[in-house]
């Protein structure tokens, strides 16, 4: 779905709404964007099975988790090097964009109490329906995540893949992320990395062979989804959360397809399938050539 450039004009990777018009209009075209384009790990290969089924959920989760695990190889359960699943029993975990369902039902069984928002109607149900099927029990709630309905204090841990930097205001997100945190709680957010070479080199090859010319954060944000993206550098991050948090790791990962600038098709996927998983990550994580920025946080105690 291409974002349209008369309802929210945005011409750098870390540009904020000028006021709270642009920002509302901003958010609209965001929820509108999501509700017509739910994550689902579709995008080459439509789903065949039913929304909403056992079979879709369990699509979702093989497409999205076998992708993670080349660049996050986990020891017991997914994203265990991560999210601090032992240390959850007793503490209250709010996820901000659940999508499909993967992480709520990940997440739902380790702590005392489990509560997901998305901004879509879309991605409420779904994983609403998804608990349901599973016997896990949770809250999911349609909400923006840039105005909490939550009490101050509400949560010892936020957990946010890929979320945050598709809102209208970002900033906003993490205010509000901070406010419903309890004194010290934790939280581990993931967003877009401006990667020298996955987001300047693959840009300009992409804004080439399309033809597209001028502004090089145009032709990254048609390339990934949303109506909004933002791309930031560990210092813009740690600049982003200045006062907030504690920033104790901002980690660098990325995709197999982020290091290989071919055309999606039979014979990128057969480069990418003869290429070491660890030799990737050399690539994506030490060389710093991937595409996501993770970042684990502590609440800072701003009184």
């Amino acid at each position: 779905m291409k974002f349209n450039d008369d309802a929210a004009v945005c011409d750098h990777p870390t540009r904020l709404p000028g006021d709270d018009a642009e920002r509302h209009r901003w958010q609209a075209a965001n929820r509108a964007w999501w509700e017509a384009a739910p994550m689902r790990y579709d995008w080459r290969e439509e789903l065949a099975a039913t929304p909403g089924t056992p079979a879709y959920f369990s699509e979702i989760d093989r497409r999205f988790l076998s992708s993670a695990k080349s660049f996050l190889p986990w020891q017991k359960m997914p994203f265990d090097t991560l999210i601090p699943f032992d240390d959850l029993r007793d503490r209250d975990v709010l996820e901000l964009g659940v999508g499909h369902g993967t992480h709520a039902q990940l997440l739902s069984p380790y702590c005392r109490s489990f509560t997901g928002i998305d901004l879509t109607v879309t991605a409420a149900r779904m994983t609403s329906e998804r608990l349901r099927q599973s016997g896990l029990p949770g809250s999911i709630l349609q909400m923006d995540g840039e105005a909490l309905a939550f009490s101050n204090h509400s949560f010892d841990y936020v957990w946010s893949w890929g979320v945050v930097h598709h809102s209208a205001d970002t900033p906003r997100v993490l205010s509000e992320i901070h406010r419903v945190l309890r004194p010290g709680g934790l939280c581990t957010v993931m967003v877009y990395y401006r990667s020298w070479w996955h987001y300047h080199v693959f840009g300009l090859l992409r804004g080439l062979l399309r033809g597209q010319w001028g502004n090089l954060y145009r032709v990254c944000r048609n390339g990934t989804d949303s109506a909004i993206t933002r791309y930031y550098t560990p210092r813009e991050w740690r600049a982003a959360t200045q006062g907030l948090f504690d920033v104790a790791s901002i980690r660098v990962h990325g995709l197999k397809s982020d290091i290989m600038p071919l055309p999606h098709g039979r014979f990128k996927d057969a480069v990418l399938y003869m290429m070491p998983d660890a030799a990737v990550r050399v690539l994506t994580s030490r060389l710093h050539m991937g595409s996501l920025l993770v970042a684990q946080m502590r609440k800072l105690d701003c009184a």
